[in-house]
């Protein structure tokens, strides 16, 4: 039973960073139909440029948490500016294009900016200062970090105003429009560029806050982290439904969960044949029965006419 509560508890954590993530592909791909592979690249870019702030201003004298803060706030902008960008320069031009040209730019765009990453900060994993005294907190047999409390109610914050966004603004509601039919939106006055890159930029801001946690929870970054952490992202927008920001939400706390009880179990399964370190296993094993079964994810795909 502590097992059991222990890893549903990092399984949350995980799975609120998965959520963020997911939601950078979910809006891009409702509005647009493009599966932005780069958006893993933009969230290791975030977590790069806070981890060169906050090393920069260390020994400045200033507060832990203000630091903390300033690198999170240049990386969010700087990853707003990449979203920005990307959109504008690889993605624009070939928006009429056949869909396969998009996707593979989308991974050509991944490529380029992991090999830029490489140059600017080095192949070697680096060490993310701590900023916040991790304090362990004492549940039923299972402890948690106040780090872990911070990034779930932060991640649930966002999700909440996200949604708010969406669903009670003019721009959610232009983005609403474009996603359901972007002729129709362009002709009730809806600019649809301005409404895609915005997509592309919120995106981009929440994968830099994510990327801030992941540096945050495990102290450690590489210029090959967002990889792996985007395809995962990628299985809980496909899980939930990807289009659907309900369902990257719930894809992402439900993939994050799942995984943790696999890393905690997987062991006793298998009679320590696998141990923990194959928990990647289990976010691919879902992807692979959700697409056999309930292609349309869990909350069902939503689709518009994009052309």
């Amino acid at each position: 039973m502590d097992t059991l509560l222990q890893q549903l508890i990092n399984g949350l954590t995980l799975g609120a960073v998965y959520a963020l993530v997911a939601l950078g592909y979910t809006m891009v791909y409702g509005i647009i139909g493009l599966i932005n592979f780069a958006h893993g690249e933009v969230v290791m870019i975030g977590t790069m440029v806070a981890f060169t702030v906050i090393v920069s201003l260390a020994g400045s004298g200033m507060p832990p948490l203000l630091i903390l803060g300033i690198g999170l706030l240049v990386a969010v902008v700087a990853c707003m500016v990449l979203g920005w960008g990307l959109e504008r320069v690889a993605y624009r031009p070939l928006r009429h294009a056949p869909r396969l040209t998009p996707l593979i730019t989308a991974i050509g765009m991944s490529i380029v900016l992991q090999n830029v990453a490489m140059i600017i900060w080095g192949r070697n994993y680096i060490t993310f200062p701590p900023m916040i005294d991790k304090q362990i907190y004492e549940f039923g047999g299972a402890s948690f970090t106040n780090v872990q409390v911070a990034i779930v109610v932060l991640a649930a914050l966002v999700m909440i105003g996200l949604t708010y966004l969406v669903q009670r603004t003019r721009m959610g509601m232009a983005m609403r429009a474009t996603a359901q039919n972007q002729h129709v939106a362009l002709l009730m006055g809806v600019d649809i560029n301005r409404v895609i890159a915005m997509a592309f930029i919120i995106g981009s801001a929440l994968g830099a806050l994510a990327g801030c946690m992941v540096g945050s929870y495990y102290e450690i970054a590489h210029y090959q982290m967002g990889f792996m952490l985007g395809l995962k992202a990628f299985t809980a927008a496909v899980l939930g439904g990807i289009g659907n920001m309900a369902g990257a939400m719930a894809g992402g706390l439900l993939l994050g969960i799942i995984e943790a009880l696999g890393a905690g179990y997987i062991g006793d399964l298998t009679g320590n044949f696998l141990g923990s370190h194959y928990q990647d296993i289990f976010a691919f094993m879902v992807l692979i029965i959700v697409l056999m079964f309930r292609p349309s994810g869990l909350f069902g795909e939503r689709t518009g006419d994009r052309a």
